[in-house]
């Protein structure tokens, strides 16, 4: 019979407070999700302030100042004072009357702000519907053709079903599906062509009448209506073969069909470019790269001293929630300057040991695993790691991750170690170098990659190739 017996055991495990864990967290985040995180305790916290803030007050007091000067000055004139004060309301008054569409930056001497030259943006619909506005369609043609374009989405297709449509706008009578084909096609003949397209075949097909040669033209159609799948995966020579036209024609084609916008929408999209704002700067500066913190993502916030005395100096226990703030407001100050001295420490320490990348390229880096930066900098490998996830360097060759600087090392037939980072610049290097007629594939890349004294397996090429992002070998083939 099974018994059950109670025994006390003594073990060390480590734990992280709240606290920790906290900064932990932030230390991972990027520079953007950090930003948020610090203005949402600004915003919270009367012990925090900016030093745009502090200046603020500064100019206020000053201008104070000035106020009271002038209010003490007794020689101004009244009747002066009345002028201006009825010239300004007579100002206001003509801003009030005015039409609005004055620039805002412009000024009574003809000066001209530069955001007048800004391009407004302007969504599809918009531009579709002020383009129906020029043209002379009776009130229920146009009611059907806005509904048209109502439905269009992102990209500019039409993926509701015309029959959907149909009880649109409350028509007396209601349209019929053979109105609705009209509207369509009304629609379709407006600018940029391809839109109110309901796949990618008629999206295409809208746009071939750019095609100025009339046998392209119909070779063209043909492929785009019966042959899609093959142009998709560039097999040029089925293309031909089913056309009966010589693989150079058909290539021709082909190229013209690919400059075609599957996505017409998108030209009228509102621009929305994410842009990468680097953490740390690197420079040759008096023959040595160095790296130094991007100004523009530490957060300048500071405690106001002012307020943290007074509340030391009157603190009883009913303010309990005031001194929580004060202890926050410490411990965000302490996870800012944390934050970037591990930030600019680790990244020194990788321009040190990568200085002949930022001297000769991608050829020249050298592998670098975690390990060596944490033992350099005194830190754990796992704060290494989070330092240099979603943060990124800036260098005169462009803008990498910091992880982009570390890789295993790959030992070659002379015995060097190779990194992963060089091995797959010279996979482009060959790539590039090959002809555009007989490209190499990923086998005939390995044997040239060991002539040059590297052993690399097959599926490493082809995994170096895909993130270099080149194509597979059959694609990348001319016909002639």
């Amino acid at each position: 019979m099974m018994q059950m017996e109670a025994r006390a055991e003594q073990r060390q495990n480590q734990t992280l407070s709240p606290r920790l864990q906290h900064a932990v967290r932030l230390l991972q985040m990027s520079s953007l999700d950090f930003g948020t995180v610090v203005r949402d305790v600004l915003g919270r916290n009367p012990f925090l302030e900016t030093e745009d803030d502090f200046e603020d007050e500064i100019d206020i007091a000053e201008g104070s100042d000035e106020i009271a000067e002038w209010a003490d000055d007794g020689d101004h004139d009244s009747d002066g004072d009345d002028d201006s004060m009825e010239r300004a309301h007579e100002s206001d008054r003509e801003l009030w009357l005015g039409d609005g569409f004055a620039p805002s930056g412009s000024s009574h001497d003809g000066d001209v702000s530069a955001l007048d030259f800004m391009v407004a943006e302007t969504s599809l619909n918009a531009h579709l519907h002020v383009q129906l506005s020029t043209l002379p369609l009776c009130p229920r043609d146009s009611a059907l053709a806005r509904a048209v374009v109502e439905s269009l989405d992102d990209d500019g297709y039409l993926r509701t079903p015309l029959c959907e449509l149909l009880e649109w706008g409350g028509l007396e009578p209601a349209a019929s599906l053979e109105e609705m084909q009209i509207a369509l096609k009304l629609v379709q003949s407006l600018e940029p062509a391809g839109v109110g397209a309901r796949d990618v075949a008629e999206c295409l097909a809208l746009q071939l009448a750019s095609i100025a040669c009339p046998k392209q033209r119909s070779m063209a159609s043909t492929i785009v209506s019966t042959h899609l799948d093959a142009l998709a995966g560039r097999d040029v020579p089925a293309i031909a073969r089913l056309l009966g036209e010589s693989a150079a024609d058909v290539e021709a084609v082909c190229d013209r069909i690919r400059r075609l916008d599957p996505r017409p929408g998108w030209r009228l999209s509102p621009s929305r470019v994410s842009y990468i704002v680097p953490d740390v700067i690197v420079k040759k500066e008096r023959g040595a790269w160095s790296a130094r913190l991007n100004s523009t993502i530490v957060p300048k916030v500071r405690i106001n001293e002012d307020y943290a005395r007074l509340f030391q100096q009157h603190r009883c226990a009913e303010h309990a929630e005031m001194g929580a703030h004060l202890q926050e407001a410490r411990w965000t100050m302490r996870n800012v300057e944390q934050r970037f001295s591990t930030i600019l420490d680790v990244a020194q320490a990788i321009v040190r040991r990568q200085r002949h990348f930022f001297e000769y390229g991608a050829m020249a880096m050298k592998p670098l695993g975690l390990k060596e930066i944490a033992d350099e900098v005194g830190v754990h490998e796992s704060t290494v790691s989070r330092v240099t996830n979603n943060k990124y360097m800036a260098t005169p060759s462009g803008v990498y991750e910091l992880k982009h600087f570390f890789s295993r090392a790959m030992v070659s037939a002379n015995g060097k170690a190779c990194s992963g980072t060089a091995i797959r610049g010279l996979i482009q290097d060959i790539i590039e170098a090959e002809s555009a007629e007989s490209p190499l594939s990923d086998a005939q890349i390995t044997r040239q990659l060991a002539q040059q004294g590297l052993t690399v397996a097959r599926r490493t090429v082809t995994k170096y190739r895909q993130m270099l992002r080149i194509e597979a070998v059959d694609r990348r083939r001319r016909h002639d």
